[in-house]
């Protein structure tokens, strides 16, 4: 091999960018389990990044939401640490994901806690299953909603590649979405009722379950969203 085709070799190498994702801090994540998750499936060149730094956010090329516990402290926490800036500005800008109370809180109103203004990306509220929540044939169910569950795809987007419909994923929430626009739904489920468990529109998608505690859906999940380009 010559020197120069050695060289244009090692140049074209040096020139290969590092992907960044970061994964929001703001101290209402599953961030251990969701940044292993990511690592798990992301190739060399890519990062994972924890962060509750704004600037790290808005330099990431990808970002992910996380949540859990109650929306009021979710929405409460991302004000207090400065974050709400800049993850509007990553859901205008680049690739963005949100999982399981992520979804509630890129809603317009939760009615938990008595009721909660959330962000307001997608137009729409959160909704409680109901004390008497039952199925099909009147048996009561419990909540929360706990345990595996079937997700329907009512579109198809990136991040459904080489994931079968009604494909099972891991839930745990006593809430769920119902946007104004239906157009934006891009997964349902069953549990009493058809409900939204995915929401799409543009370079944002949403979902409700957990997908690093969903093993190989979910993870195929987190390697679509790692190259996805924010194209529906």
């Amino acid at each position: 091999m010559s020197d120069k085709s050695m060289s244009d070799i090692v140049n074209s190498t040096a020139d290969v960018k590092k992907s960044t994702v970061a994964v929001i801090d703001y101290g209402m994540g599953n961030l251990h389990s969701v940044a292993k998750a990511l690592e798990f499936v992301a190739d060399e060149n890519t990062s994972v990044i924890v962060t509750s730094d704004p600037a790290v956010i808005d330099a990431a090329d990808r970002v992910l939401l996380p949540g859990v516990g109650a929306i009021r402290d979710c929405i409460g926490e991302m004000h207090n640490a400065g974050l709400v800036p800049s993850i509007r500005k990553a859901m205008a800008e680049k690739p963005f994901l949100a999982i399981c109370v992520g979804i509630q809180s890129l809603m317009s109103h939760s009615e938990e806690n008595g009721g909660v203004d959330c962000l307001n990306h997608f137009q729409g509220n959160a909704l409680f299953f109901g004390e008497k929540h039952t199925d099909h044939d009147g048996s009561k169910l419990k909540v929360p909603h706990m345990g595996w569950n079937q997700v329907k795809h009512t579109i198809n987007h990136p991040l459904w590649a080489d994931i079968d419909d009604n494909a099972r994923f891991y839930f745990v929430h006593s809430f769920y979405v119902v946007p104004e626009n239906k157009a934006e739904v891009a997964g349902t489920c069953d549990y009493g009722l058809e409900f939204c468990v995915a929401l799409a529109r543009k370079n944002v998608f949403a979902v409700q379950f957990h997908p690093e505690k969903s093993h190989k859906d979910g993870l195929q999940l987190y390697k679509n969203f790692l190259h996805w380009d924010g194209k529906p």
